[in-house]
């Protein structure tokens, strides 16, 4: 067996690709298996003939969604919910991180750790009961106590304006304890001598933070941006279908790519349609990070992904 050869490969690295596989079998069954159905989105779909016998239609799925008035809209929501979640989620991960990682008291430190990551575990359908019995405009909870102290109750649930504030902070209260958690162990990997020298020069918290912390987390910083790019035309579908739903009065304000292809299914059962909208997402998506890669490139190689 050739010291270089593939199967030698294998061999000597069995039990690290052993842990890999799962993985790679989730992937396969779920991710590229799956992309074989790109086809629909080029054919008028029939449940007679199947995927593989359908005729083909050409780009019509794809006239059909653009001709449909909501392309450019859900597109848009998609984006601009999109890089609020990520500009927030970034700024509050850091700061806790920065925070977490200041603390003195180690038991305390876990504590609030713990603290922070468990929302990651609640489901999105369990928060939007939260809301609907905080936010109910007859017998909701801050509702109930507005109008215990004589104000107006808020119907968060006809008027869009609330929802551009509430949707980013429910996406950083759920996110922020496993974004932390990434700053965090890079944090934890920085030179001691580099605060040690700072604190022997007088530097007190906040330039330590400044100039030693930030600086440092930079390349882990420009790194999950540009992974978190590669998702801007995915939206948090779970957040959205479950907390809006189809909310008519909110449906323009809060529709994105993700919840126009579920109702092109469910509703309509237009899957050619749907198929296309999600190609196209798909193109966009890996368009958009190309372009990023290659700006991130030229300003520095050693940040870029590739």
């Amino acid at each position: 067996m050739k010291k270089n050869g593939f199967w030698y490969e294998i061999k000597k690295n069995k039990v690290l690709y052993a842990m890999f596989l799962p993985v790679a079998i989730y992937y396969i069954l779920f991710a590229y298996i799956p992309m074989g159905g790109i086809v629909l989105a080029f054919k008028e779909f029939n449940y007679r003939d199947g995927i593989l016998f359908s005729p083909w239609n050409g780009f019509k799925n794809f006239e059909y969604f653009f001709a449909s008035g909501r392309a450019w809209l859900v597109t848009k929501n998609t984006i601009l919910y999109n890089i609020a979640f990520l500009a927030a989620y970034t700024v509050f991960s850091v700061a806790c991180a920065i925070f977490i990682a200041e603390l003195a008291g180690k038991i305390f430190k876990k504590f609030i750790q713990s603290v922070m990551f468990l929302p990651y575990f609640v489901s999105w359908v369990v928060v939007a009961a939260m809301m609907y019995n905080f936010f109910n405009y007859d017998y909701g909870l801050i509702n109930t106590l507005i109008k215990n102290l004589g104000g107006e109750p808020i119907d968060i649930y006809s008027n869009p304006t609330y929802w551009y504030f509430l949707l980013p902070m429910l996406y950083v209260w759920k996110w922020v304890g496993y974004g932390s958690v990434l700053y965090l162990a890079a944090i934890m990997g920085f030179d001691e001598e580099c605060y040690e020298a700072a604190i022997i020069d007088g530097a007190n918290i906040f330039q330590r933070i400044f100039y030693i912390t930030i600086p440092m987390l930079k390349p882990t910083m420009i790194i999950l941006i540009l992974l978190a790019l590669g998702r801007i035309l995915r939206g948090e579908f779970d957040m959205f279908y479950q907390i809006i739903g189809n909310n008519g009065l909110l449906l323009d304000y809060t529709d994105i790519i993700d919840t126009l292809v579920f109702r092109s299914l469910m509703q309509v059962q237009d899957i050619g349609m749907a198929s296309a909208a999600g190609a196209y997402q798909s193109v966009l998506c890996f368009v958009i990070i190309m372009f990023v890669n290659w700006i991130v490139r030229r300003y520095d190689k050693d940040y870029a992904l590739f």
